[in-house]
């Protein structure tokens, strides 16, 4: 079986995941690379792992998770299609099952809030995992007085947690917000369709998804 630590070791993927990151770069986008491939892959397979999924769909989900971005090298447009299908070719060149590379390639084909729909378990966990990774971190332009509201909002988080409630019932994202950097609403402004998403990812996991801004409850 395909394995999550034979792709990330992959020289080629990891290649496709920096060329394509660097195309974000140009554009002016935060990061896409490893660092944010890994997190989203590591953060899918929590929630699976939380909710008593097994070990394999698990796995699923983390190759999922590494591979999601690497439409990114073709274009930002349809990035989600581009990335499935460069992910079809890479894993059926590497022998995986017919089955799970179905799996991993709808859950890529769907990440993306303007066309994507959490299909199966490990969509609903990469759209979660994604959608939820906002950071200082991400931020490349480290001039303030350029910022866009992009770099803005994501400068402006100081702290991030994505958990489930101990009953297993909600997934909750806590942010806490820099509002001298930014406010609340330029948060919503520009991460809203994401949140919808969420919430109806969390739904395919019989969840309810929560978010938390500086400790109040806002979704």
């Amino acid at each position: 079986m395909v394995t999550y630590a034979e792709i990330r070791k992959n020289p080629e993927i990891n290649t496709y995941i920096e060329q394509a990151d660097g195309t974000m770069a140009a554009m002016g986008f935060t990061d896409h690379g490893r660092a944010h491939v890994t997190k989203a892959a590591e953060t899918a397979a929590m929630i699976l792992t939380s909710l008593g999924y097994d070990e394999r769909t698990v796995e699923l989900a983390k190759i999922a998770g590494y591979l999601h971005d690497i439409g990114n090298l073709v274009n930002r447009t349809h990035h989600a299609e581009t990335g499935a299908v460069m992910a079809f070719r890479l894993l059926n060149g590497m022998g995986m099952d017919p089955a799970e590379i179905s799996t991993v390639v709808s859950a890529i084909g769907n990440h993306d809030e303007g066309t994507g729909f959490p299909v199966n378990a490990v969509s609903a966990a990469l759209i979660l995992a994604d959608k939820t990774d906002v950071r200082r971190s991400r931020v490349r332009n480290r001039d303030i007085a350029t910022f866009d509201i992009h770099d803005r909002v994501n400068y402006s988080v100081v702290e991030s947690r994505l958990t489930l409630s101990d009953d297993k019932q909600e997934v909750i994202l806590r942010l806490k917000i820099d509002t001298t950097i930014s406010a609340v609403m330029d948060y919503f402004e520009i991460f809203l369709t994401r949140m919808v998403m969420s919430r109806k990812a969390a739904e395919k996991l019989n969840l309810r998804f929560r978010l938390y801004i500086n400790e109040q409850a806002v979704l």
